[in-house]
């Protein structure tokens, strides 16, 4: 049996360190737990033994999510089954008809069929199994548990696909009629006003000022539309770099925190993820440093993956997650602080984390239907304003030519 050298937290917030010898992380913090301590961090003998050779898994990237789902699923039932993991393996990799992750099962299946466990050889491609997965994956293997833990994955891979996939449903209809009116307002100016500019100067008809804003416009898109588009495009290309910099993703990401309507529903999402993967992690046996580690890799900003590395580094010393969050209220709100507060006083923090994550997964699902509920009229307004501020700019003209005649 192992021996750990730990660290951990009582209920005041005090921290005790000892060895105990355990079977593995996660009976270390359900002994600890026993005892009324929180596991922060913990070291075996062991530990650092084993490297695995990581391989530049970009080439096998590209694997979607539904897939990965699909693949843990599978695993999880051919266990249940009695089935050897490699047997398991050797199935998925036939059924599966994604020829990248194919490829990616058949290595893992040859690694463990020399010995190596899943976890590690999983871990060789990072692009598709990330941490949280590796991590929760171990924890499954040096337990005995391997079967539930997959379960825990599949269902938390499915919240997080359901969550997005829910984000992405109620901006499609606002993003295609947006997208309508574009092309409606562009095909009028740049097709069907330069045929009749050249009737209203020839007839000299007294134009509305929407005709002559029209028409200007529509000259200056023939005139200078290439030079607009190079523009456009070197601009865009220019702000993709830029936004993939250290200093100007924290710009970009702290923006975004402050959009009108999507702020709150981004805010809302990475809080979901951090209590969803922290609690998970958490009832795992993982250790609430390590945890935080892996949660940070999780969120999708670079403002709440900095909070969750600070505050790894600061439960060392002692400091209370509670007290972490709330110096940083722009990103926790006093509601996520006060509930992770009464977790770590009761002992009941990833119960508590996964009640937080129910909440918000629940708050950003209303949202996204109030939310396309309320676009849905103001769009078909703002369309048929749009079109119809085009046509009688057109057909105005065109009245008053005839009266003319």
């Amino acid at each position: 049996m192992p021996k750990f050298t730990y660290t951990a937290r009582d209920q005041k917030g005090q921290i005790k360190s000892g060895v105990l010898n355990a079977s593995n992380k996660s009976g270390l913090a359900k002994i600890l737990r026993d005892q009324g301590l929180l596991l922060t961090q913990a070291e075996s003998d062991s530990d650092g033994k084993k490297k695995v050779q990581k391989v530049d898994s970009a080439i096998f990237g590209g694997v979607p999510i539904i897939d990965r789902i699909l693949f843990t699923q599978n695993l999880q039932v051919m266990i249940k089954s009695g089935l050897s993991i490699l047997r398991a393996l050797d199935i998925l990799n036939k059924q599966t008809a994604n020829k990248k992750f194919k490829k990616t099962i058949g290595d893992v299946k040859q690694s463990v069929e020399k010995g190596t466990e899943l976890a590690s050889s999983l871990e060789s491609y990072p692009k598709i199994f990330p941490p949280f997965y590796i991590s929760m994956i171990k924890v499954g293997e040096i337990s005995g548990n391997l079967e539930q833990v997959l379960k825990e994955l599949a269902s938390q891979m499915k919240k997080d696909r359901d969550l997005i996939v829910k984000v992405r449903s109620a901006m499609m209809y606002p993003s295609v009629v947006l997208l309508t009116m574009l092309t409606v307002v562009v095909m009028m100016i740049t097709m069907v006003l330069p045929k009749l500019t050249d009737i209203f100067k020839d007839f000299q008809v007294e134009l509305p000022l929407t005709t002559k804003i029209l028409i200007a416009f529509s000259d200056f898109i023939q005139s200078y539309g290439l030079y607009v588009a190079i523009v456009g495009i070197i601009s865009t290309i220019l702000f993709v770099f830029y936004s993939r910099t250290k200093g100007g993703k924290e710009k970009v990401h702290a923006f975004n925190l402050r959009l009108f309507i999507l702020g709150p529903i981004i805010k809302q999402i990475n809080l979901a993820r951090f209590s969803r993967t922290m609690g998970t992690l958490l009832r795992s046996g993982i250790s609430i440093v390590e945890a935080l580690s892996i949660t940070g890799d999780v969120l999708g900003n670079v403002h709440y993956k900095k909070v969750m590395l600070d505050a790894a580094n600061k439960i060392k010393k002692g400091i209370k997650l509670a007290n972490i969050l709330e110096e940083n209220k722009r990103l926790f709100p006093p509601l996520t602080t006060q509930m992770v507060m009464v977790g770590e006083e009761t002992g009941t923090l990833d119960n508590i984390l996964e009640e937080i994550a129910d909440f918000y997964e629940s708050k950003v699902t209303q949202t996204m239907n109030d939310l396309s509920s309320i676009l849905e009229p103001v769009l078909m307004v703002l369309l048929g304003l749009g079109v119809g501020i085009v046509a009688v700019s057109i057909i105005s003209p065109i009245y008053s030519l005839m009266e003319n005649f």
